[in-house]
């Protein structure tokens, strides 16, 4: 180790904008080439760093890094990996500077995979990360072979300190996307926030990377794709020259993707550098889930028929070796590290198409907070997402998990983080279903089949309508309705039972919006009693006693292109108030009553169609924090309506909407407490993607912590009941 570094240089602020602005220069455009055979043997992807998991009875924190080689002989020794451990802040003593006392030690390598690509062969090495919780919250700086870079450092929180926490999704454009007409990038915006806040993990709802290209660049699957013969397509054999194309085309994908931030589309216009995602992904550990794009548009929302078949099946098999290797930094062959890590919580048998079980992932975030991320794509089916019996041993985990910390000073679980590939809480669009899958649209089938009119309307693969995989993926879907309602009232039980209050993170659609289940309000008695009066009162001045209340953070797509105004338009009519029993109601909120621009109202508030981001900060740490307070303007007890933007508003029409919402009935301008347990949910919308500057706008809301426990919730007039 050559770097000792002294108290100035340990504490100076590194300045993103300075270092990385630019790397924004060519952010539409990439190279014909493939960045791959460019690149001298040697490093091709990596540093990129994984949460594993956080014991707060032993006080460990358990991570690795990532590193891919090319062409390393077994001779060679893999890329050294150096770390300094020291405080994030100086620390003080009776107003007096405590010295600075830095760690030092090595990450240990182990190669766990190898693998080949034409003539070159790459190493996968794995670099174990443990360290200790200490009283004071730590910043990690590490090397690569003497490589001191400024973005190899990650934060870790103290003992008593809950995480900071990003969420993103939909990380890569869709295939025919004119990727010219955004000149900035959202990871730019990321950094830039991350050098003030310091977030300690992200969370990736899924499609962390667009793969759908397969059906382009892979030679093979091209050419099944264009059969157009349906027996030959559906009996067409897969053998393993067949099967090494499709392994060949992933392998390649997330070293151009992971490793410099490559990919490119169907046409010239369809192709983008991201040089600043490999860089996010070296300071800011991650825990991911994945979803349909990190395999194949609409994996899983077939008909079996069609998704048995040995080549789509097999797409799902290549899909998935690659995913655990990049996003989990295991092979499926180390059966201790596939199988028995602490955080998995795996499915009860393994998927239809795919042939694994599902990896569920659960940790604390925080002596107060934890995650679980639902893997909802291994056992996906047409008419199921998750199986019944992996369910229960997911409720069985969680269960354990909550009473094991419920009578441990300080580590009772107040916040569960519930990451949902697909909204939860949305429109229905029961209706579109219908008419894609009617056989009305059969003449127009057939001529678009033919090329005659409506080009496009069909998938390459079974013929359905293009968007009806889409809508099968949803949880409202009418395959779909049961399981989502079991979901909820679990959820809801489990709250009610701890005390714990339950935040669903999902993303896929490619626009921002805010879904709610709360306590029912009886408003439409023709007369109202004192009783629901008193009832209506509680629940909108006390939301942090309703046991019912659920927040959906909708944040899509970090990468991709959002849908056209009508779409939002189409949600924003779409959008009525559902009940979803006798008790609880739902709907999606007047998130977004002011544009991106801090000029002008918008009619369609309930849904944001422009790129954005989404973060989850503890009260406390935001309190802390003089730049969180300064942006936020809140303090400890404040009510907040949802929506409000900070500072970026323009004044007179902040003030104006302030007002019509003291005046406006409570039910539609509910506001909530900023309480001392409970964390700041914000969604971080691109401001203007013509821009190279990167800038959001920042729409925020508190959620307060649920101060009840114990109660028995009643789940009558349930629709689509399976409880």
């Amino acid at each position: 180790m050559k770097h000792n570094f002294n108290s100035e240089e340990w504490f100076k602020a590194w300045d993103p904008e300075a270092l990385y602005g630019e790397l924004l220069k060519g952010v539409d455009q990439c190279s014909e080439e493939s960045p791959i055979k460019g690149n001298p043997n040697g490093i091709v992807c990596g540093p990129i760093l994984r949460l594993i998991h956080v014991d707060y009875i032993k006080n460990i924190y358990a991570g690795s890094i990532l590193i891919v080689t090319k062409n390393i002989s077994e001779l060679d020794n893999p890329p050294v990996v150096d770390y300094v451990t020291g405080p994030l802040q100086r620390i003080e003593m009776q107003n007096v500077e405590v010295p600075l006392n830095l760690q030092i030690g090595t990450f240990t390598p182990k190669l766990f995979h190898q693998d080949k690509l034409g003539e070159d062969t790459f190493q996968f090495y794995r670099y174990h990360i443990e360290l200790p919780l200490v009283s004071h919250d730590q910043m990690i700086r590490y090397s690569v072979d003497d490589k001191w870079k400024l973005n190899y450092r990650f934060y870790i929180p103290s003992q008593t300190t809950n995480f900071n926490v990003i969420a993103y999704s939909c990380n890569g454009f869709s295939l025919a996307v004119d990727t010219t007409t955004f000149k900035g990038s959202m990871w730019f915006d990321i950094l830039q926030k991350h050098s003030k806040i310091h977030y300690n993990v992200m969370l990736g709802g899924g499609d962390q990377i667009y793969s759908d290209s397969i059906k382009l660049y892979s030679p093979d699957v091209a050419h099944w794709i264009q059969t157009k013969n349906q027996v030959t397509k559906y009996t067409m054999n897969v053998d393993q020259p067949f099967r090494q194309d499709m392994e060949n085309f992933y392998l390649k994908e997330y070293i151009e993707w992971y490793g410099f931030g490559h990919w490119h589309g169907s046409t010239e216009k369809s192709q983008t550098t991201q040089r600043i995602l490999p860089i996010a992904l070296a300071t800011i550990p991650s825990i991911n889930i994945w979803d349909d794009h990190d395999i194949i548009d609409g994996f899983g929302s077939y008909h079996d028929s069609f998704m048995q078949t040995a080549v789509f099946s097999n797409i799902g098999q290549a899909a998935y070796k690659y995913y655990m290797l990049f996003q989990h930094h295991v092979s499926i062959e180390e059966k201790d590290a596939y199988l028995n890590t602490k955080n998995w919580i795996l499915g009860a048998h393994p998927g239809a198409y795919i042939g694994e079980k599902s990896h569920s992932v659960w940790t604390k975030l925080g002596p107060n907070m934890a995650m679980l991320g639902l893997d909802c794509r291994t056992e996906r089916k047409l008419k199921q997402i998750v199986s019944w019996d992996t369910y229960k041993l997911v409720f069985k985990r969680v269960k354990e998990e909550i009473e094991l910390n419920e009578n441990k000073p300080g580590q009772k679980i107040d916040h569960i983080l519930l990451m949902l590939g697909v909204p939860i809480a949305y429109p229905r669009l029961v209706w579109l279903e219908w008419l894609f899958s009617s056989r009305l649209l059969a003449p127009i089938k057939y001529l678009s089949k033919k090329g005659i009119v409506a080009r496009g309307l069909l998938n390459e693969f079974n013929g359905d309508v293009e968007l009806l995989d889409d809508l099968n993926d949803h949880w409202c879907a009418r395959y779909h309705k049961a399981e989502r309602n079991f979901l909820i009232a679990k959820l809801q039980d489990l709250s009610a039972q701890y005390g714990i209050r339950v935040t669903i993170l999902s993303g896929d659609v490619h626009l921002a919006s805010l879904g709610r289940f709360r306590s029912k309000l009886h408003l439409s008695h023709p007369i109202p009693t004192q009783r629901t009066h008193e009832e209506n009162i509680n629940v909108l001045e006390n939301p942090e006693h309703d046991s019912r209340l659920m927040f959906n953070v909708i944040s899509s797509a970090v990468i991709n292109t959002p849908p056209p105004d009508g779409m939002a338009r189409l949600l924003q009519d779409r959008n009525k108030l559902h009940h979803f029993d006798n008790e609880t109601d739902e709907d999606n909120i007047a998130f977004f009553k002011v544009d991106t621009d801090g000029k002008h109202k918008r009619n369609y508030n309930a849904f944001l169609n422009k790129r954005n981001w989404s973060d989850i900060l503890p009260v406390a740490n935001v309190l802390n924090n003089p730049y969180l307070k300064d942006m936020l303007e809140l303090n400890l007890n404040d009510k907040i309506i949802p929506g409000i933007i900070p500072k970026q508003c323009n004044k007179e029409l902040r003030e104006e909407i302030e007002k019509q919402e003291r005046e406006e009935n409570k039910k539609e301008n509910q506001s909530y407490p900023v309480t001392d347990k409970g964390v700041i949910s914000s969604i971080h919308v691109e401001t203007d993607a013509k821009n190279a500057d990167s800038k959001t706008t920042w729409y925020y809301f508190p959620i307060p912590d649920l101060q009840t426990k114990g109660e028995k919730l009643s789940h009558s007039g349930m629709k689509h009941s399976i409880i």
